[in-house]
């Protein structure tokens, strides 16, 4: 009764884990009302190396003031031209202006602003601009939902128009430019939005003399500004390509001296363009609207240097060091998938000739030298991503060439990595190697997350802010390298107690992976959650023998569902601004629009799976497996047999890879991330299994079996006899501590069979001791 309840009671223990670790929140309170008048004050191009005590006085004062942060102006379009910036900024979503593009760069803005009573203005084009986006991108966005959520606004320029106008063109109160007195302007709707220029251009001495010329607008601004009145500025848009991290500064009250920060990006000193319409609104004390903005209202935390210089040090490293991700990732990934390729492609001949044939006949076996550097080749390979990661702990981006410095600081690290392998005690044995590999990689993303994910954000391996997808907890690369290596971890540690224990150790392990994962403390992925959820499950009900079987499969699948549905509904019941991805997608198919959720998942599956290195790392890592490791020749079918624990470990990491990734919107990244890891370590223990297929251990007098010295490379056990040395004396081959224990040797369950002699080698041993009594 206890064995057919074990995976019910597995199931229920994973699945409680699960959805409290995912449910606990960090407790938000709602900003309340600050201001009675807010400026939004706009700057298209405007970055943190641009602003200095000389060039832009006025800025740096209300820096010092107020709260600073970096500012991601993703939009509906790459890169974000200024007409998009101010297009996502009115809307308080991502938006994009209709009309043709310029490949490589942004257009000369083409609006036209009509004033036919000299008060306000129309926009003639706004109402095809809400149609693009209504129907033709995948947002729903509502231009114009700032503007319609308060009962007047002001705009000064061009670009203020089009954030201010409401979704049928009209503006309330417009001026090309600032007056000579702005303070009846500005003072006369509790929203402004004043255009003050563009940085545009990469020549110093430009950019020196736009940024002047924007800083001279806002001392205007800043002296007429109405009483009891927040100030933000904002670089709300990209000039070219490529994509960069810009200026915000917030100034008002209880915006003294600290970083901005919002639910959206749940990172200090990091804000997003569509954050500044709810942030508005929040500090004015108005309600959203209806349809909920993406962004999040922003809000000032402490911890800032005091001195100035110091603190705009941090942004502009930042903006950097993105920069230099995203040149760098491309070739790293690239570089990664064909090395594994050309080792997938070594290993194959090495494979077919690994099994040593009992009789004279056979292919010569590889040199054990040449084995012996495939091995640590693959150890070197799994551990690229892990040392990847690790590399961001030195500024490798502060230097002229950093994609140098890059490589010189990973390829330090994966030979440190190695050489650790390599030196360990457990080496020898045939998992030896496996678990060291899993062991560190788990160690270093988890770590990574625990401290706060550091090297992830605009690390090579981890997200760019630039991107505007995730600024916080595990990414896509950081979750495919950390399910693999914990399922296998938990593998490694499972095949080495008796096996009516494993599937507690394996789901042990397992919860405490999904604790780290979807936690909002730590990993903050609900989605990576589910699909490891699912995951250890699957590790957990055949990690003590026998195959997936139907029921087993239902099993996992439940586990995954209930941690979907608990944390979905006690998602639903927090409110709308406060809700996780889950609640936001069931809130959506409540009124009407989650296929816009859909669409984007699927779209943005499409895209990477077509653009992805990481794509063709997954697919030639399956192809491997498939077409080689799992042929009879190819020693994983042994390996699994024999260890049963890893082939759960191995099961269970394919299941949360692939249901990551769809989920996700990442198509096949969290695969190839995983494959990454677990295939060089596959290929690396079929080797050993084959390379020792035909050792044998007799039994000695009691039943027990002799057990020979431990230490030989991937010695392995079996409950046959060992063929008899001609000199009368049986061979025993050295133990292998990573062997199936003497309670599930010739098991069936255990692959005890795979490791019987086949029939010509009963006929050798038999005759071998014919002749030895016989003599």
């Amino acid at each position: 009764m206890l064995r057919r309840l074990a995976p019910a009671l597995l199931t229920l223990v994973v699945v409680a884990l699960g959805v409290t670790a995912l449910a606990a929140r960090p407790t938000a309170e709602a900003p309340g009302r600050s201001a009675d008048y807010v400026v939004l004050a706009g700057v298209a191009g405007l970055r943190w190396e641009d602003v200095d005590p000389q060039t832009t006085p006025t800025l740096w004062r209300m820096a010092q003031r107020g709260s600073i942060g970096s500012l991601s102006v993703r939009s509906a379009h790459r890169p974000t031209c200024p007409v998009d910036g101010w297009l996502t900024l009115g809307a308080g979503s991502y938006a994009a202006w209709n009309g043709s593009r310029q490949a490589g760069g942004c257009p000369p803005a083409a609006v036209t602003v009509e004033q036919p009573d000299g008060i306000g203005a129309n926009l003639p084009d706004q109402e095809s601009v809400v149609l693009h986006n209504q129907e033709r991108l995948p947002w729903g966005t509502v231009p114009g939902s700032l503007s319609e959520s308060v009962r007047c606004s002001v705009a000064v320029g061009p670009g203020a128009a089009v954030a201010a106008a409401r979704p049928f063109g009209r503006v309330d109160r417009y001026a090309p430019a600032l007056p000579p007195d702005p303070a009846v302007l500005l003072g006369s709707c509790v929203l402004s939005i004043v255009d003050l220029g563009t940085v545009a251009g990469e020549d110093p001495a430009a950019r020196q003399e736009a940024a002047r010329a924007a800083d001279a607008q806002l001392a205007r601004v800043l002296a007429a500004r109405p009483p009891r009145s927040l100030v933000l500025v904002a670089g709300v848009s990209d000039t070219d390509l490529p994509s960069r991290l810009h200026v915000a500064v917030a100034d008002g009250p209880g915006w003294e001296g600290g970083w901005l920060t919002s639910a959206s990006t749940g990172r200090e000193g990091y804000l997003q363009l569509v954050d500044l319409a709810p942030t508005a609104l929040a500090a004015l004390g108005r309600p959203m609207p209806e349809r909920p903005f993406l962004g999040r209202p922003a809000e000032s935390v402490g911890g800032r240097p005091a001195d100035l210089a110091t603190a705009i040090a941090q942004p502009a490293g930042a903006d950097r060091e993105a920069a230099a991700q995203r040149r760098v990732a491309g070739w790293f990934f690239t570089l990664l998938a064909a090395a594994q390729v050309l080792l997938g492609l070594a290993v194959l001949p090495m494979l077919r000739r690994a099994r040593r044939h009992a009789g004279p006949y056979g292919p010569e076996p590889v040199s054990r030298r040449v084995v012996a550097v495939v091995e640590v080749l693959l150890i070197a390979a799994a551990l690229a991503v892990p040392a990847a990661l690790l590399a961001d702990v030195v500024p490798w981006w502060r230097g002229e060439h950093a994609g140098a410095w890059f490589a010189g600081v990973t390829v330090l690290l994966v030979v440190g990595a190695t050489a650790a392998v390599r030196l360990t005690p457990g080496y020898p044995a045939t998992l030896g190697p496996l678990g060291a590999v899993a062991g560190l990689t788990t160690l270093t993303v988890g770590l990574d997350v625990v401290t706060g994910a550091r090297l992830q954000l605009n690390g090579v391996v981890g997200y760019s802010a630039l991107e505007g997808g995730r600024y916080a907890g595990l990414g896509t690369v950081g979750l495919g390298a950390f399910v693999a290596g914990a399922l296998l971890s938990a593998g490694w540690l499972a095949q080495r107690v008796r096996r009516s224990w494993r599937p507690a150790v394996v789901a042990t392990v397992g919860s405490a992976a999904v604790v780290v994962v979807g936690s909002p403390y730590l990993g903050a992925d609900p989605i990576g959650a589910i699909a490891l959820t699912a995951g250890v499950c699957v590790a957990a009900v055949i990690s003590a023998g026998g195959w997936l079987t139907v029921s087993r499969l239902a099993w996992a699948a439940m586990a995954g569902l209930a941690v979907t549905v608990g944390l979905a509904l006690l998602d639903l019941r927090r409110p709308a601004p406060e809700r996780g991805s889950l609640g936001r997608f069931l809130a959506a198919l409540g009124d009407g629009t989650g296929g816009l959720t859909v669409h984007r998942a699927s779209t943005a599956n499409v895209e990477t799976l077509v653009n992805s290195p990481l794509t063709v790392l997954a697919l030639a890592g399956a192809l491997l497996v498939w077409f080689a490791l799992l042929q009879p020749w190819g020693g994983l079918m042994r390996l699994f047999g024999i260890y049963p624990a890893v082939r759960a470990a191995m099961a269970g990491t394919a299941v949360a890879a692939v249901i990551g990734g769809v989920l996700g919107g990442s198509a096949l990244d969290v695969a190839g991330a995983a494959g990454a890891l677990v295939v060089p370590m596959a290929a690396l223990s079929a080797l050993r299994v084959l390379d020792h297929s035909t050792d044998r251990t007799r039994p000695d007098a009691g039943g027990q079996r002799d057990e020979g010295p431990a230490g030989a490379p991937g010695a392995e056990r079996s409950s046959t006899d060992a063929v008899p040395d001609p000199s009368g004396s049986p061979s025993a081959p050295p133990a292998d501590p990573d062997g199936p224990s003497s309670a599930e040797a010739g098991g069936p369950s255990s692959g005890a069979a795979a490791d019987q002699p086949r029939p010509g080698e009963r006929g050798r041993a038999a005759r071998a001791s014919t002749e030895v009594a016989t003599s």
